[in-house]
Formats: structure tokens, sequence, C-alpha cells
């Protein structure tokens, strides 16, 4: 039997995916209602986390933070069967995963961190991508269970807090990606180009393909061959944060790219590929 705590968006998909295997399934949400509307697809509701933990062999987490994770289980303990393994898939910080698993361990409980990148609609497909690090011997037990739940599970090594770490890198690229196409909504603002009609620019030029390519040149250091100097790419960055001046529409990340590509020419590199952008970071 498994117990599920949090019956958020991704939680209450989890659960109804487990339950179309056949899954045993019982519940705890801070919100019971939450909770209740699950026993629609044949889980069991419980108002007490140690009332929802009695008899499961595996309890599955997915909460807003390292507080609520700690406090849930804390409140959860009382009903933890001898054996029990502890799989969260909350997004939590590296350091309080890293401190959690190992006491958890102290107290002789299975304690391992898988996060994902995954709506909604994929925790009911059961497809995207789960991360898991940890005890090479205690994910490879769960792999049938834990593969069973998405389209694609990630072993990122035995750190304890590598997957959190990961998630972290991911989420935080997903939200400067997310901001970038908010200025570049601004500056298409400016120059009087409708959004519509902004978005055709991905339609004939894919930036994605380069990541992997800008990144290595980052991790080699390789700066000296520019492919674009850094002071040319300041000055398209002036360009862009003039147009917007004039048109008063204020963006979010350029002018701080451009406060950091000051820095770094400051410094002696605007002859270097603008990938030294990085180079701090080494």
């Amino acid at each position: 039997m498994i117990a599920f705590f949090g019956m958020g968006m991704l939680g209450s998909c989890f659960t109804r995916a487990l339950r179309r295997r056949g899954e045993d399934v019982q519940v705890w949400n801070r919100t019971h209602s939450k909770a209740k509307a699950l026993e629609a697809d044949g889980a069991r509701a419980f108002e007490d986390p140690k009332d929802a933990a009695r008899g499961a062999a595996r309890i599955h987490l997915s909460l807003s933070d390292d507080a609520a994770v700690d406090d849930v289980l804390e409140r959860a303990r009382p009903g933890f069967a001898p054996h029990v393994v502890i799989v969260d898939h909350t997004t939590t910080s590296a350091t309080g995963t890293r401190e959690r698993a190992a006491r958890w361990k102290e107290r002789g409980i299975a304690f391992v961190h898988a996060p994902v990148f995954m709506g909604p609609q994929n925790a009911l497909d059961s497809t995207g991508l789960m991360l898991v690090s940890g005890d090479p011997a205690q994910v490879e037990a769960l792999r049938p269970a834990l593969s069973a739940m998405t389209g694609k599970l990630e072993f990122l090594g035995p750190r304890l807090e590598e997957a959190a770490a990961f998630k972290l890198l991911g989420n935080m690229f997903l939200m400067f990606l997310t901001t970038g196409l908010a200025d570049l909504l601004g500056l298409a603002k400016a120059m009087g180009v409708a959004p519509n009609d902004a978005s055709k620019l991905f339609d004939m030029f894919n930036p994605g393909a380069t990541v992997g390519a800008r990144m290595k040149r980052m991790t080699d250091a390789n700066f000296s061959q520019a492919s674009w100097e850094l002071s040319m790419a300041r000055k398209d960055a002036r360009l862009m944060l003039e147009e917007t001046e004039r048109a008063r529409v204020v963006l979010a990340v350029l002018p701080t790219i451009a406060a950091r590509m000051d820095a770094v020419i400051a410094k002696g590199h605007g002859g270097d590929d603008w990938t030294v952008l990085g180079k701090d970071f080494l």
C-alpha cells in the first residue's frame, strides 16, 4: 500500500495514475477537501498524516517546500511502518534535502529525493522526467515503481542532494527563459512589432539548438576565439535599451545583463567571446 501526502495538481494526478494501475493509495492534504476528492478515484482520505501513513510500504510527498516536508513527515512519523520508504517529489533546497536524508537515515528509514519536470497531465499520463539521487541500492529497489510514474527516470548518482540541485538548476533556467520572453515582448512593443508577429521569430530561428554548444564553450573556458565578441554583444544590448527607453518600456532582465557585461568588459574581456560572462563561476 502507498501513502501520498500533498493533493495539489501534481500529487492528485500522481494518485489518480496510481489508482489506474491498481495501487492501494491512502492520501492526506492540509486542506482535507482536496484529499477527500480523491475518494472518487478509489483512494482513502485521512485528516491526519499519521493515519494516512499507517500500513504504507512507501510514502510519497509532493508539497510546497522544505519546511512543509519536515513538518508533515514529523506529524506522520508515529504511523510509519518499520521498513517504510520515503520518496519525496517536492522541489526543495539541496542543503535541506541533504540534511533531511541524513536525519532519516539515522532513524533507520530510507529517504529518496525524486523531483520531477512534469506538469499535471504528465503525472496523470505517467510521462515526463523524474530525477533521483542517493544510495544506488535504494534507487534500484525503487526503480520499477518510480519508472512506472514517469516516461524517463534519470539517476544522478549517490550524492543525496544531487537531484534537488539539478531540479533547481532546471527551474532557474526556465525562469530565465520565461522572463527573457517577456523582455522580448517588451522590446517588440517598443519597436512597434505586434506580439503574434514577434512570436514568428521562433518559426525561423531556434536559439535552443545552441544551448549545449554555449555551455560547452563556457565549461571548456574557450573564450579567446570569439564567435561574438562581448563588446559587440554589449553594443546590441545598448541598442535594445535605447529603443525601450524611448518608448518608456521597462525590461526586467536586460538591464542586469548589460550591467554584468560592463563589469566583465572592465576586467579586459571585451574582445573575448561573450560566453566569458560565465568565467567567474568556473
